[in-house]
């Protein structure tokens, strides 16, 4: 794995913040997101066309999930380079890669939105929630667009609203019966949100050269696997909830916990919980 991080001073709060705790979060509990996640990797997969012999780069790839998927897909002819910021994620990524020993398939600790990739040398550039973080998301894509061939293909998944994503908003109103509100989010900040607004993605990539933009509802619904103690205990250590949580300590964040569990206890059928999830599958060519 390339130990090198280009472009770290853009986005050097989303660098620290994921090859910290949450970073180290994220990899111990990697069979579970994964797990989570696996039905919008495979439907923007899917819409990305992937063809045996192509070369991709997999923004965000995390614990490299996706980038195992990718390189099944366009085979030993082809190639994928797994790019992330997070040191954890990727140690993980690079164990697994050990274990798998593919050779078209390499990561590097990179940030996506800087990175010096080989111009035009890339069929298509694929993310799993993986770039609704960039600093400044214009010249993010401007420079993935680079390194794309003519005609080259961008294909990405990204949350929609909140309020449309169950799977978040019924832990987080319920812990917030107990929590100092937070402030409020700046819809420009990198963030889970940043993309849900349809005509921002398309300005966006429209402005970073890209045309032929689609975006297309993805709506399903998050199954986590585990008794409900488990599952609430997954909900209180990742994600977004945790995030609020990690702010209080003792009985208060006991209560809220509690309420989280309670919030929850209805959604769950004694093997797994499930709560709707609404996400953008957005493709485009360069």
């Amino acid at each position: 794995m390339d130990q090198q991080v280009s472009g770290a001073d853009i986005n050097a709060d989303q660098v620290d913040y994921w090859s910290g705790q949450t970073g180290e979060k994220w990899a111990e509990g990697q069979d579970k997101l994964d797990a989570m996640l696996a039905p919008f990797g495979k439907a923007a997969m899917e819409a990305l066309d992937l063809k045996p012999g192509d070369h991709v780069v997999d923004v965000g790839c995390g614990c490299g999930d996706t980038s195992f998927e990718l390189a099944s897909r366009v085979g030993p002819m082809g190639s994928v380079l797994g790019v992330d910021v997070s040191a954890p994620m990727l140690q993980r990524a690079g164990e697994r890669l050990g274990d798998a020993a593919l050779g078209h398939l390499r990561f590097a600790m990179a940030d996506a939105s800087a990175f010096g990739f080989e111009p035009e040398g890339t069929d298509a550039v694929f993310s799993r929630f993986g770039v609704m973080f960039f600093r400044n998301p214009v010249e993010a894509f401007t420079n993935l667009k680079a390194a794309l061939r003519t005609g080259g293909r961008l294909g990405f998944v990204c949350w929609r609203s909140l309020d449309q994503n169950m799977w978040v908003s019924l832990p987080r109103e319920a812990a917030l019966k107990h929590l100092p509100a937070p402030e409020p989010v700046n819809p420009d900040e990198p963030g889970p949100f940043a993309f849900a607004d349809a005509e921002k993605v398309t300005d966006i990539l429209r402005d970073a050269g890209f045309h032929g933009i689609v975006l297309e509802r993805f709506d399903t619904k998050v199954r986590n696997n585990g008794s409900l103690d488990e599952v609430t205990e997954f909900v209180a250590t990742m994600g977004p909830v945790s995030r609020l949580l990690d702010e209080v300590e003792g009985e208060v964040r006991e209560r809220a916990i509690d309420e989280v569990r309670d919030a929850l206890a209805s959604h769950h059928d004694g093997q797994a919980l499930r709560l709707n999830a609404a996400a953008w599958i957005v493709t485009a060519r360069a």
